[in-house]
């Protein structure tokens, strides 16, 4: 704690104490208030500023430090200044009071709370930020929560304090003018309980969730006017229908068969979706190829003389495929069928809310459901460049048709997929040239990360072209193919035989009916936290829905997707992406999860950095893969994890053990205290505790056991 707060909680704890050390509360009862009305009312006569204002601040003040009293003061407000200016007081003379309770909590406590409990809190803190105001007005206008606990309380949130001010004022309206409007009639009241009937309490607490049903009868109205326009069936074909078979798709699949609710999987393509067939598996593969070229080249380092003759590139490519054959029974129709889902083949419109239309070879049908998840993924993004429609270009879905080397590879794009199939042609026998538009590679990385990736690049024989935007492409007249490009205002032409589009990818959102019944799509298709769209029995996750594209995430989204779909209004579960991992599968890889610097950067997050250099690894060295880091952020003064970022041979597998942290609250103290197994990689991770250990060490108790082990040798 800071010397400002300590000093500012020291006066505050000595006003409060003066309260009742001085008995000053004696002064604040319904009795002494009965005694003095009279002349507290002819000192109003004589000076009614003073008398005001005194009473204002007394006021704010005893509200401010929660002193019981606020109701006699209230009471006074009434007795003393009448009904009109009473309640003008007492209702201004609250809200500041509570205000400066509330700053002071937010001021001592607030960031301390979000530290510690940040992460068990984000469901509350994006419940308060949303409908922070409906649930305030709501405990305001009931008068059985304590206003001092709620001051407190809310002042621990992430609500706005203007947001906080205007809706105290306006829901302790109702409470105070009663209060007041009593206290004008002071005589009649032998005890404060006298002031609120059964009824008028009752009504009051029906008055508080007037709120919150107001905004569930919005609910219901926002609902039924998404729905207008459109029959439902009075039963149904499906509880589910999921739309799209790759990872997203499979998965509520199984979590719907599971279950035991009727489901039905549409998929017009292959079973497995991008991942399978064009994604993570067939890439995988050809980089273990590379890795098996860049171990063969290395070998003669360890004595080991052996060439590699030839690479047969079209027998890479064909083991490639037979990599893709072993996964597929996982994902086959077959498997489905048997875990109880109907899998069709063909393509699928949505018509209504309900109802969706299947083109299959044998013709179409229409299937009614209860609810529907939309898993159609995504596609390569291929911008409209001058001259593309004359070139004969790859994307990574294409690529895996190839069976023959390119010579000369052009990548456009330096992002995770353009870094991994440049790296791995490369090796294969390619000259590979990475064309990109910004000044690094992996603009989503760290600056050093990048670094990191581009030396090693640049030793594997790749041309680099950073700064260079894309323009156009054209055909020369020997043939030659070229992109031109500029670079800081200079035209630079760069020839290849084949090029590799990797822009990213963009969501599969058209030819589902989707825009034609109205579902709400802005590049993703829109869902909430729930993963519903605009229609609340339509759902979608993975690529298509976002935010973030990787078949892991799409996996958990799918969970959330189906629970939700089958089990809602009974029970829902809102997305949770507090802890994702990714990894690209670079040499050297790099592994993230949580925040990068980049990132903590730019949300203004507080934060330290400890870093291991792999290069003292044992095993590393032993593997001759002694190259890289381990990032870890951590809070300041703190062993919480904020992000880890390696650069590192098996970063993804070092990564799993900070996920694991990260995702149950396990700091890097407890990490150091864990045994690992010598040698092996994982032991960095123990080294970075150890360095954080090491730079948080207790100097001035050190100093004492010093002199305590001087003392034992005499």
């Amino acid at each position: 704690m800071s010397l400002k707060k300590l000093l500012f909680v020291v006066v505050l704890a000595a006003l409060i104490a003066s309260v009742f050390i001085f008995d000053l509360t004696q002064y604040l009862t319904l009795e002494q208030l009965k005694q003095q009305r009279e002349q507290l009312v002819t000192l109003v006569a004589e000076q009614p500023l003073l008398m005001f204002g005194g009473y204002f601040l007394l006021y704010v003040l005893c509200t401010a430090l929660s002193i019981p009293g606020a109701t006699v003061l209230t009471l006074g407000a009434g007795a003393i200044f009448g009904l009109g200016w009473g309640l003008l007081l007492a209702s201004f003379a609250s809200s500041v009071g509570a205000l400066l309770a509330f700053l002071s909590a937010r001021w001592l406590l607030h960031d301390w709370v979000q530290q510690k409990f940040g992460k068990r809190l984000q469901t509350i803190n994006e419940g308060v930020q949303r409908d922070g105001a409906f649930y305030l007005l709501s405990l305001r206008l009931v008068p059985l929560f304590p206003f001092f606990v709620i001051n407190l309380v809310m002042g621990l949130t992430k609500i706005k304090a203007w947001t906080y001010y205007w809706v105290s004022q306006l829901g302790m309206f109702l409470a105070t003018a009663v209060y007041v409007n009593a206290g004008t009639q002071l005589a009649e009241i032998s005890r404060l309980r006298d002031v609120f009937s059964a009824d008028l309490l009752g009504a009051l607490v029906l008055l508080g969730i007037v709120p919150i049903v107001a905004k569930i009868l919005l609910k219901v109205l926002k609902k039924r006017r998404a729905y207008r326009g459109f029959d439902k069936p009075k039963s149904f074909d499906n509880n589910l229908i999921v739309i799209g078979g790759g990872s997203a798709g499979l998965v509520s699949a199984y979590i719907a068969a599971a279950v035991k609710a009727k489901v039905t999987l549409i998929e017009k393509a292959e079973m497995g979706g991008d991942c399978l067939n064009t994604g993570c598996v067939p890439s995988k593969a050809l980089l273990h190829v590379a890795k098996t070229i860049r171990q063969t080249q290395h070998a003669r380092e360890l004595g080991v003389h052996t060439t590699i003759e030839k690479v047969d590139f079209a027998r890479v490519m064909d083991e490639v495929q037979k990599v893709i054959q072993r996964i597929a029974p996982h994902d086959s129709v077959e498997r489905y069928t048997d875990l109880g889902v109907d899998v069709i083949q063909g393509e699928a419109t949505i018509e209504s809310p309900w109802q969706v239309r299947v083109k299959t070879l044998d013709g179409e049908q229409r299937l009614s459901t209860r609810s529907i998840v939309i898993a159609t993924g995504a596609k390569p993004l291929v911008p409209k460049f001058e001259g593309l429609e004359h070139i004969d270009y790859l994307t990574s879905d294409s690529l895996w048709h190839l069976r023959t080397l390119p010579k000369r590879l052009l990548v456009l794009g330096g992002g995770p997929i353009g870094c991994e199939l440049a790296q791995a042609f490369q090796l294969l026998g390619s000259q590979v040239t990475i064309v990109e538009m910004g000044p690094r590679l992996l603009a989503n990385e760290d600056p050093d990360t990048s670094a990191l990736l581009q030396n090693q690049l640049r030793a594997d024989g790749v041309d680099l072209r950073l700064n260079h935007k894309a323009e156009r492409f054209s055909v020369n007249a020997d043939g030659e193919s070229q992109l031109h490009t500029d670079h800081e205002g200079e035209a630079v032409a760069l020839a290849f035989d084949r090029v590799l589009i990797a822009l990213g990818r963009q969501p599969n959102t058209q030819g589902f009916g989707l825009e034609e019944i109205g579902i709400e799509v802005d590049k993703t298709v829109q869902v909430n936290a729930l993963l519903q769209t605009n229609f609340p029995n339509i759902y979608a996750c993975g690529d298509v829905a976002g935010p973030y594209q990787f078949t892991h995430v799409a996996s958990h989204q799918a969970w959330y997707a189906a629970v939700n779909a089958l089990f809602d209004p009974f029970k829902t579960f809102k997305a949770d992406y507090s802890v994702i991992p990714w990894v690209t599968y670079t040499t050297p890889e790099i592994a993230n999860v949580g925040l990068t610097e980049q990132a903590a950067q730019q949300q203004n997050t507080d934060y330290k950095v400890i870093e291991y250099d792999i290069s003292d690894m044992d095993r590393a060295i032993a593997d001759q893969q002694a190259y890289g880091r381990i990032k870890v952020l951590t809070a300041p003064g703190k062993d919480t994890i904020l992000g880890v970022n390696i650069v590192a041979a098996q970063a993804g597998e070092l990564l799993a053990e900070y996920v694991l942290a990260m995702k149950h609250g396990i700091g890097l103290n407890k990490i150091l205290g864990t045994i690992h197994s010598y040698p092996t990689m994982s032991e960095a991770n123990k080294y970075v505790a150890g360095q954080w250990k090491q730079a948080h060490k207790p100097e001035k108790l050190l100093a004492w056991v010093a002199k305590f082990h001087r003392w034992r040798r005499r």
